[in-house]
């Protein structure tokens, strides 16, 4: 989860602020900065311990590179996200370290120091999440509060997109971000849920995937109730450009 936190101006992190910010937000994690001990290495550390990972944070003088796809889609929900992308001139590199953690274990923790971050930093204008996804600031900060909270009301809406299309007479929602979790999207299409009751079936099909993993199989149905079963197919996405996911059809 290499993500990317924009400033308006290029700065740096004071370690040491943000440690108490992180500790005062998330009092039961363990957290600190490693250095010696003196004040001065410890603002200046790159690394912070959030629980038992270690999350690198590295400023960069210059914008990210720029990314038509991912700023259209953050358009959709966030209108000045483009605006936002023109106008930034630095940013921060947040990656936690080590290959060992779960992908939910790493994305709460990451997710909680993004937010300590921008608490910190009245320059954060927005943040790219895994590369897939575009929040603004003002939201992250808000939401990551509840990095740690239990499924399902931790903050997943800030790891991923569900994007609506139409097909044909139908109308389908795809999602973008998920795959980080579980190696696929989700494409569910729809001829007889409105597009709010087909966001809700997706984000709730989403936030089970990320904390359960990828336990829905390929043929499996999904569903609260036996006329509402729905079968899942895994697929390469013909809408998509071959994008691997999880098809869902609520055909008969």
């Amino acid at each position: 989860f290499l993500s990317l936190v924009l400033l308006d101006d290029p700065a740096t992190p004071d370690m040491s602020a943000v440690t108490k910010v992180l500790r005062a937000r998330h009092p039961e994690l363990t957290t600190e900065t490693l250095g010696d001990g003196a004040a001065q290495v410890q603002a200046n550390s790159p690394l912070i311990r959030c629980g038992n990972a270690l999350v690198a944070v590295m400023s960069m003088p210059a914008p990210i590179p720029h990314d038509q796809g991912l700023w259209a889609r953050a358009a959709t929900t966030w209108p000045e996200s483009k605006a936002v992308a023109a106008r930034h001139r630095g940013h921060l590199i947040v990656s936690m370290l080590g290959k060992g953690e779960q992908p939910l274990v790493a994305a709460r923790g990451t997710t909680a120091v993004i937010g300590a971050l921008i608490a910190t930093m009245p320059k954060a204008c927005g943040v790219v999440w895994a590369g897939r996804v575009a929040r603004p600031a003002e939201l992250w900060l808000e939401t990551s509060r509840d990095a740690f909270a239990p499924y399902p009301d931790y903050p997943f809406r800030l790891w991923l997109d569900i994007l609506p299309f139409r097909s044909g007479a139908k109308i389908g929602a795809v999602t973008m971000g998920l795959s980080a979790f579980v190696d696929r999207e989700i494409e569910f299409v729809t001829a007889k849920l409105t597009l709010s009751a087909l966001f809700d079936k997706v984000a709730g099909l989403s936030a089970y995937l990320i904390e359960h993993g990828s336990v829905v199989k390929d043929g499996d149905t999904i569903g609260a109730s036996a006329s509402e079963r729905i079968q899942v197919r895994y697929t390469n996405s013909d809408a998509f450009g071959g994008l691997p996911v999880f098809c869902c059809t609520d055909d008969s």
